[in-house]
């Protein structure tokens, strides 16, 4: 077994820091807006599905960018740097829609760090590797989630409703993840010095990655409009008897499941192969979607995120390592940022018309439709397995 790069050792690391300080937020930023702010589902859909969109559409652009100045580290660091900036601001906000404007500008950050840092953490591993790479990835990750949500646990508990204050305090281990990007982070640049003004070798829309490539994100599309966003799950959670305060102990739950599993089911798609594993994720999600529409206990809630938390270890891990395998390494952070970008794009109208239809019909029949969607998607991967 190889050992992990160190390149993405580092970059495992800056993602710790960052998920400590963003999951001290995410937890319970929808309680924060529900309780505190009075904000409707719908307007949650809509701030979680721009925050998506943003997200995606700076993806391509930023992967493209990569590629064609050959960098990797100064998307890196812009990105995260203007997302640690920022999410302090949310202890400041008095309507839903300063929260938009926040999570617009984190989501910037997103856009601008992620294509070129998974094209990087690709770069660094084999191909036979590579899903054990992005594994490690998602796990460190993972585990600052843990923490993060940990913390903001222990702050809630000595002081309830503390919303602001978690907020607040967010922005320490924010800033240690930029100062590791700084002070530790390199990458190997061939020829190509950096220049911020590049003449284009290749106009991004003529990009022709294959037949394979375009199915896979097809289905991904369809899926993003079952994968909800976090916040609903929160709130389900929530209804079904989770206390404000216990919320990020059930979303620590969830994230110490996917730390656990994210490396292993990586190295599982580097033997079993990466459809097989993704395609059971998609069915775990399906069971899941009908597991909330049809639970009506805490301990259900309970199960249930310990339940998504293996779903989201595959689903977050092995589509990632299936683009770098159908691209070469010249256009690989493009492949990721339009991957990123259509599969991204797709949240703001699935988490609007979720949010829609639990207000207008409820919780129930909002999950129901989310299992239906899972199904549509484990058929169009399926056909994709056996096709290729």
């Amino acid at each position: 077994m190889l050992k992990i790069p160190r390149t993405i050792k580092i970059l495992g690391w800056v993602s710790f820091f960052t998920d400590v300080s963003s999951e001290m937020i995410l937890p319970i930023l929808p309680l924060f807006l529900k309780k505190v702010l009075q904000s409707t589902m719908t307007s949650i859909g809509i701030i979680e599905g721009v925050a998506e969109a943003t997200a995606s559409l700076l993806k391509v652009a930023s992967g493209w960018w990569s590629d064609q100045i050959n960098r990797r580290k100064p998307f890196v660091l812009s990105g995260y740097g203007l997302s640690t900036l920022v999410k302090p601001l949310l202890a400041l906000t008095t309507s839903w829609t300063q929260v938009l404007g926040i999570r617009f500008l984190d989501r910037v950050g997103k856009g601008i760090r992620t294509s070129p840092r998974d094209a990087l953490i690709a770069d660094s591993a084999v191909q036979a590797q590579r899903g054990r790479a992005f594994g490690f990835h998602r796990m460190m990750d993972t585990m600052g989630a843990i923490v993060g949500t940990f913390i903001a646990f222990c702050l809630l508990a000595w002081k309830i409703e503390a919303y602001r204050m978690v907020f607040a305090l967010s922005a320490v281990p924010g800033a240690v993840a930029v100062a590791l990007i700084l002070l530790f982070l390199r990458e190997k640049t061939t020829e190509k010095p950096l220049n911020l003004n590049p003449t284009p070798k290749t106009n991004f829309f003529k990009f022709k990655f294959g037949h394979q490539f375009y199915f896979l994100i097809g289905i991904m599309v369809v899926f993003t409009f079952a994968n909800i966003s976090y916040a609903f799950f929160i709130l389900r959670a929530n209804d079904l008897g989770i206390t404000a305060y216990l919320i990020p102990i059930i979303y620590m739950v969830y994230n110490l499941v996917y730390a656990a599993l994210a490396m292993p089911f990586g190295s599982l798609s580097d033997k079993w192969g990466r459809a097989n594993v993704l395609l059971t994720g998609i069915f775990m999600m399906g069971l899941l979607m009908l597991g909330f529409s049809l639970a009506t206990t805490v301990i259900h809630a309970w199960l249930l995120f310990l339940f998504y938390g293996a779903i989201s270890a595959v689903i977050e891990t092995i589509p990632r390592a299936m683009v770098s395998d159908l691209v070469g390494s010249e256009h690989r952070a493009s492949a990721l940022g339009m991957y990123h970008t259509l599969v991204g794009l797709a949240a703001l109208p699935a988490s609007f018309v979720f949010g829609l239809i639990w207000q207008k019909l409820g919780a129930q029949v909002a999950f129901q439709y989310g299992a239906i969607l899972c199904a549509i998607a484990f058929l169009g991967l399926f056909l994709y397995r056996r096709k290729y």
